[in-house]
């Protein structure tokens, strides 16, 4: 009984999206362990939320987690809301060639003082607002 080329294909397709699912699956799980390893006490961290605070503690029996976000302020939250560490990033200096110059203006892109284009509104000094006829 011949194998019909269909069939082959489809279980080649079947084993490939197999293969990727866990691909991706060891690449999560690494990436959690990573994020896992850096959530220590005294990490800054960020919640799902958009919330920033230091974590204090981590209780793997309860899954719960105590952040303090601000001086004697702290959150018990679950710990799955822990949604990553918050790397300190070092700012550049301003140069000091650039604060010390004056403002430039940008000529190419400048509006010339010139006679108004077709379609521009010109307000007449000489006329007085309500006026109908010109003297």
């Amino acid at each position: 009984m011949p194998i019909d080329p269909l069939t082959i294909v489809m279980v080649v397709i079947l084993a490939a999206l197999i293969f990727f699912m866990f691909r991706n699956s060891r690449k999560r799980q690494k990436e959690q362990a990573e994020t896992r390893s850096k959530m220590v006490p005294g990490a800054e961290v960020m919640t799902n939320f958009g919330l920033y605070g230091t974590l204090l503690s981590v209780n793997e029996d309860d899954n719960t987690a105590l952040v303090e976000t601000s001086p004697g302020t702290i959150l018990k939250v679950h710990r799955q809301v822990l949604a990553r560490v918050v790397e300190p990033t070092v700012a550049e200096p301003i140069s000091a060639e650039i604060s010390s110059t004056e403002p430039q203006i940008n000529e190419d892109h400048a509006i010339p003082l010139s006679e108004p284009e077709f379609g521009e509104r010109v307000d007449d000094a000489s006329k007085k607002p309500g006026s109908k006829s010109d003297d």
